[in-house]
């Protein structure tokens, strides 16, 4: 059941990821229509500002991850044995170096982890977690961010934000173009094209620019779609690795009714922590919604109790 539920899991986050690319693609193919009344413009642009955009967001040292979150680095075993032990255990059970390990002074029960590769690999926990956690239970998140490491979730995390934010650079981008083009009479070869080849074209316009309009949004949904089956997927790992399910379902139980908030959680990190951060300001879910970056606590319990 538990390999079964994993090799599901990439299956269907696979699919996402090449919807993802060939969603920007489309937005590319939209602009060009809009703006150079060719595809092939819109496309090529699209694919060369992705890949820059997407280079720069890998290469960037999760350091500055950290630095968002006022995360401190733990050098030594001596400064915390127990979170130093689990991580060190977790990853050499997961067959990666140890990552880095880092506190969060913060009195609500969390975690995270970064790096775009199990070498360059993170984790960080909140100074709530340690002090509201049992050892078993702490294990369960701690298993749960390795695997996040392991799986390269990081990276694939990485690579869908830049997705989403090269979206919303060229939809700024396409509205800034035809703003201007409208002023100076850019678009008079558009619309003597139109007139010649009827409504069809002026249809194509229309879908083309709601389309654009739209793409930021439908890109942001489509990241939290990738970013709540990764935490499944993550869950299921942390499992492969602790055989005991009950320490995993017991620490989301208990962060789960804590209702004690981050102090100043990073709005663009939120994807990546072990619980929506801002989890006290919402009513509890049983189901998922479209904007929201984790799948529901009592959904991932689910789970967890049928594996």
């Amino acid at each position: 059941m538990l390999f079964e539920q994993i090799a599901a899991n990439k299956r269907k986050t696979v699919f996402i990821v090449l919807g993802f690319f060939i969603f920007v693609m489309l937005v590319g193919c939209a602009i060009g229509i809009l703006v150079y009344n060719n595809y092939l413009n819109g496309l090529i642009m699209a694919a060369v500002i992705g890949a820059i955009y997407i280079a720069i967001m890998i290469f960037s040292s999760s350091k500055v991850v950290m630095a968002m979150n006022r995360a401190q680095e733990i050098t030594s075993k001596d400064q915390e044995p127990v979170l130093w032990d689990t991580v060190e255990s977790m990853a050499m059970v997961a067959g990666i170096p140890m990552p880095k390990v880092y506190i969060v002074e913060d009195n609500s029960p969390n975690a995270f982890a970064t790096g775009i590769s199990p070498e360059k690999g993170a984790v960080a926990v909140t100074r709530g977690l340690l002090n509201k956690l049992e050892r078993y239970e702490l294990e369960g998140v701690i298993a749960h961010e390795v695997a996040h490491i392991r799986n390269y979730d990081i990276r694939l995390s990485t690579i869908a934000i830049a997705l989403v934010a090269v979206v919303a650079i060229l939809s700024d981008l396409a509205m800034r173009m035809l703003f201007w083009g409208s002023i100076t009479g850019g678009n008079n070869n558009r619309k003597s094209n139109d007139n010649n080849n009827g409504g069809a074209q002026a249809i194509i316009y229309i879908i083309a620019l709601v389309f654009v309009i739209l793409a930021p949004i439908i890109a942001t949904a489509i990241q939290f779609a990738l970013s709540r089956n990764r935490e499944y997927l993550a869950d299921a790992t942390a499992i492969e690795l602790t055989r005991n399910p009950q320490g995993l379902a017991d620490a989301l139980r208990k962060i789960g009714g804590d209702t004690t908030k981050m102090k100043q959680p990073s709005a663009a990190s939120e994807s990546i922590y072990f619980t929506t951060p801002s989890k006290g300001e919402k009513k509890k879910k049983e189901k998922a919604g479209l904007f929201d970056s984790h799948p529901p606590i009592s959904s991932r319990i689910e789970r967890l109790e049928h594996m």
